[in-house]
């Protein structure tokens, strides 16, 4: 019932695909294709090590960029909002009693609780859904996910009670599961993996800024407090609600289709008949060149049970999950807990003074992904290495908010580190993934994989958020003390993370990460991972480091 045409013929076989379709086209449609025609002829008569010029190749993926890119910053944005505003509303009017948990009658127990079963569901359906975008439209798929999350977002407005909020904090994980790892996915339909952590960064900064904005626009919905009968928290989820259902139908125009090979034509059956079809996110010479240079992709095919099977017992998933593992968890407790740790800093600070204090946390690991994601992909092959010190760094960090007790300004310099290191780490993380698993394994490598990295690396978000902080009672005594252990778990995990990186690396140089001869087609025959060798895998063959940038190329 996809959008996804069978298996792309040869490059040769491309004059027989127009042939047989030109008795369905009118006039126009057979000029078109004759065109096409003639550049498949030119990139025929390409040598088979011969590639396109860098320049062009890398002008055709900017192209994508702006195609892609903005949509996921925009639903990336929303869905964190709306995933971590909650942490928010804990805290939101508590002067006149209008906050959360005293509207509720919410308990410490109950906030985490809530808290964390958002990640329980979300790693029992994260895997699930991303399969199911593999074998789907990736498009639908994506704009269904945000979709049902601004109708979840605005059920919020409504919640009267304890259960009320645990039960829709339970569903709002099942429906945004798979959006995260699908996007990584989905990016790898476009760009070679080695490409994909600048891009990762670029929309995963949305998440930052999410947090930083949602931080201080709270403060206007604060203003808003009593209007039309709702508290301030309550407009604040009902309207990133609205958003997100406005954007998630939106997108069925936005975001492109998985290409196609050159003279192939899209066709609709099934349900995907009764969505709009988008334009191709590349033409003409454009798509020509792209299909060149990432053959992998126009050439994939339908992922067997077996193949999951042989992604699941493949050793190289499990450290990549413990170091998804430590990052992730120290972020969303950043993320979730954050205001609170700023509020235990100094309990003088007004409500809106912990809003304002919390943005800029978000803007520091805002500035290190624009920093630090782009070199990473210049020095692909370091990857560890950038992973271990931005982890570092927030070690560091939650030091200094530990034990810096007689200064709080220190203090909160310490959570300004935190948010500097976490920003490169998960994007890095799931890059690598992305380079692992689409080499070894193919489509369903990074389907499956980015997924299990993504949703099994999540338990450290539960233990975090239910485990630590407001959640571990005997830690939340005030005082000078306040969370000191939470901190230690924390710092804890983020070892286990930088182990993990190093454990990976050390594997990898001794076994290697060549593709599984396991794959086979549907007639029982091996499949050869090498036999659409494209341009950017003869180019991922070494790293790009510093050269070919706007300043160092000769004229």
């Amino acid at each position: 019932m996809a959008e996804r045409a069978p298996t792309s013929p040869a490059m040769g076989d491309f004059k027989d695909v127009i042939q047989t379709t030109d008795s369905v086209l009118d006039p126009s449609q057979q000029q078109r294709q004759q065109r096409q025609l003639g550049q498949q002829d030119h990139v025929a008569s390409l040598g088979a090590d011969e590639d396109y010029p860098i320049e062009r190749v890398e002008a055709v993926y900017r192209k994508l960029d702006f195609r892609i890119i903005p949509a996921f910053w925009i639903l990336y944005f929303l869905c964190s909002a709306i995933r971590s505003n909650i942490g928010l509303a804990q805290t939101m009017n508590a002067d006149q009693g209008h906050d959360l948990m005293q509207v509720l009658h919410l308990t410490a127990k109950d906030t985490s609780t809530a808290l964390a079963l958002f990640y329980v569901s979300y790693v029992i359906f994260d895997c699930p859904s991303n399969l199911i975008m593999s074998r789907l439209s990736p498009r639908v798929w994506m704009a269904r996910i945000v979709f049902a999350v601004g109708i979840i977002g605005m059920c919020f407005a409504a919640v009267k009670s304890a259960w009320s909020v645990k039960f829709l904090r339970f569903l709002l994980g099942v429906v945004i599961a798979g959006m995260w790892p699908g996007m990584s996915y989905y990016l790898t339909l476009f760009y070679p993996p080695s490409r994909t952590g600048k891009r990762i960064g670029m929309y995963f900064s949305a998440a930052q800024i999410s947090a930083a904005v949602v931080g201080l626009v709270s403060a206007g919905f604060q203003k808003m407090d009593g209007l039309g009968g709702l508290v301030g928290f309550q407009w604040m989820f009902l309207i990133y609600g609205a958003l997100a259902v406005i954007l998630g139908v939106v997108l069925l125009w936005w975001l492109p289709d998985r290409p196609l090979p050159p003279g192939q034509v899209r066709v609709k059956t099934g349900f995907m008949k009764f969505f709009p079809a988008p334009p191709e996110a590349l033409t003409g010479e454009d798509a020509l060149v792209h299909y060149h240079d990432l053959k992998r992709v126009y050439h994939s095919r339908p992922w067997e049970w077996r193949d999951l099977g042989y992604v699941l017992i493949d050793w190289r998933l499990w450290p990549l999950v413990m170091m998804y593992f430590g990052v992730v968890g120290v972020g969303i407790g950043t993320q979730l807990y954050g205001s609170v740790i700023i509020a235990a800093i100094n309990p003088n600070y007004s409500d809106i003074v912990v809003s304002l204090l919390f943005a800029p946390i978000w803007l520091m690991d805002f500035c290190a992904i624009l920093i630090v994601t782009p070199i990473s992909d210049r020095f692909h092959r370091l990857r560890p290495v950038f992973f271990s010190c931005a982890v570092l760094i927030q070690i560091a960090g939650l030091l200094m908010v530990t034990f810096a007790l007689s200064n709080s300004w220190a203090r909160y310099g310490g959570l300004l580190l935190v948010g500097f290191g976490l920003g490169p780490t998960v994007p890095i993380c799931m890059t690598w993934t992305n380079e692992i698993f689409q080499r070894r394994h193919g489509e369903v490598g990074v389907a499956a994989a980015a997924a299990l990295v993504s949703g099994l690396g999540n338990l450290g978000s539960i233990t975090t958020t239910y485990a630590l902080y407001t959640g571990w009672p005997a830690d939340a005594k005030a005082g000078p003390y306040e969370y000191r252990n939470s901190n230690f778990v924390m710092i804890g995990i983020l070892c286990v993370s930088i182990l993990s990186s190093f454990v990976m690396w050390i594997l990898l140089r001794i076994f290697g990460n060549q593709p599984s001869r396991k794959i086979i087609d549907s007639k029982g025959n091996s499949v050869d991972r090498d036999e659409f060798q494209d341009g950017a895998a003869r180019r991922e063959q070494q790293q790009r480091g510093f050269g070919n940038l706007p300043w160092t190329r000769k004229n």
